[in-house]
């Protein structure tokens, strides 16, 4: 079994969750069953993905599950520009969040190049 927790793309996405957490808490009480349950979840989908990918017994079914944190957190990056384009948070805690999500990219992608080169 791969350790995901000494992964670095793992430990960042763990951070994230928190600060999306405490972003979504910012949001209006409307989009509770919107916006909010959204982030939430696609933020959480990120490591525990790779954590379940990690867990697999070959490296073709983790390369599957990064795909899907990698999906992801794409999915964040829309959600996070919606709620800025409906003035529910700041351009700088867009610009913060995306800064994040390309370092989070930036290992994903790497990790991903690696186990492709090795299967």
């Amino acid at each position: 079994m791969r350790p995901h927790k000494n992964l670095l793309v793992w430990k960042e996405s763990i951070s994230y969750v928190q600060e999306i957490y405490k972003l979504t808490n910012q949001l209006p009480d409307t989009e509770k069953f919107g916006l909010i349950s959204q982030l939430r979840r696609a933020s959480v989908s990120i490591p525990t993905n790779i954590s379940e990918g990690a867990a697999r017994s070959t490296k073709k079914e983790f390369l599957y599950f990064l795909y899907i944190s990698s999906g992801s957190l794409s999915e964040v990056d829309t959600l996070l520009t919606i709620a800025e384009n409906l003035e529910y948070i700041s351009k700088t805690d867009l610009e913060n969040c995306e800064k994040k999500m390309g370092t989070m990219s930036s290992l994903l992608n790497g990790l991903i190049r690696k186990l492709k080169s090795e299967i």
